[in-house]
């Protein structure tokens, strides 16, 4: 048996993930702002465990708290591998940083890199006693490695992601069955964020023509392929050799 606790299942990467991973060996969690009553229904005609939380994960110290006492209550032993994939990401204003207000700033860096973080903490904890393999996948960008104008905070909370990977890497190899953790990268996908960026004001996102070009020439990889690879990715033997990952090198 497996256990995969994922967030941000409701749309998108996310949703297209939550569905591959319904299997009636595995275990999974979902944190979302509200359960998906067609993946239950899935779950239900796979005879696939599912557990949806509806959460709002701007609240993360809530959310890492209930997570840790689920976990204590679970019996380790029961799996062979556990995995914790923070997906859960927001956008924000599209434009230069003063353009948004605080609000918006704030719930951004509190979903794409604060829940990550708590949530990160609370798994490691809550599992340190398992012999299970346990694997840590946050969903990063290409915007955390380079600087696109008008993305401020979101390519901020992507860097943050990348750079918290990389430190966790180098405490968890200290420890007896420490996690594997990756930040990968999984391309450019057709969901709703890319719609929001196509349609954002071009003169404080000068990169919109490129993506409209990119949605025009078919260089969207849809959903479902995106999630097949970045699970596959997950599966890796060697998963979490590089903590920092990109799927267009894999």
């Amino acid at each position: 048996m497996e256990l995969v606790i994922l967030t941000g299942a409701s749309r998108g990467l996310g949703r297209a993930m939550a569905e591959q991973l319904l299997s009636p060996d595995r275990l999974l969690l979902t944190l979302s702002r509200r359960p998906d009553a067609t993946l239950r229904t899935l779950a239900a005609e796979r005879g696939a465990k599912l557990e949806q939380w509806a959460i709002d994960l701007a609240h993360g110290v809530g959310a890492s708290a209930r997570l840790e006492a689920w976990l204590r209550h679970l019996d380790g032993a029961r799996f062979a591998g556990a995995a914790l994939i923070n997906n859960a990401g927001l956008l924000g204003r599209v434009g230069p940083i003063d353009a948004s207000d605080a609000e918006t700033i704030a719930a951004a860096l509190r979903v794409g890199l604060e829940a990550p973080a708590l949530l990160t903490a609370a798994f490691l904890r809550a599992t340190e006693g398992w012999s299970a393999t346990r694997k840590v996948l946050h969903i990063s960008s290409g915007a955390g490695r380079r600087a696109i104008a008008g993305w401020s905070v979101y390519c901020a909370a992507k860097a943050g992601l990348d750079h918290l990977s990389r430190v966790m890497a180098v405490d968890e190899a200290r420890r007896p069955n420490g996690a594997r953790v990756v930040s990968l990268a999984p391309g450019v996908i057709d969901t709703d964020m890319q719609a929001e960026l196509r349609a954002a004001d071009s003169q404080g996102f000068p990169d919109q023509p490129l993506f409209r070009e990119m949605k025009a020439g078919g260089q969207l990889a849809s959903p479902g392929e995106a999630a097949a690879r970045v699970l596959a990715y997950l599966a890796r033997p060697d998963f979490g050799a590089q903590p920092v990952a990109d799927l267009r090198d894999a």
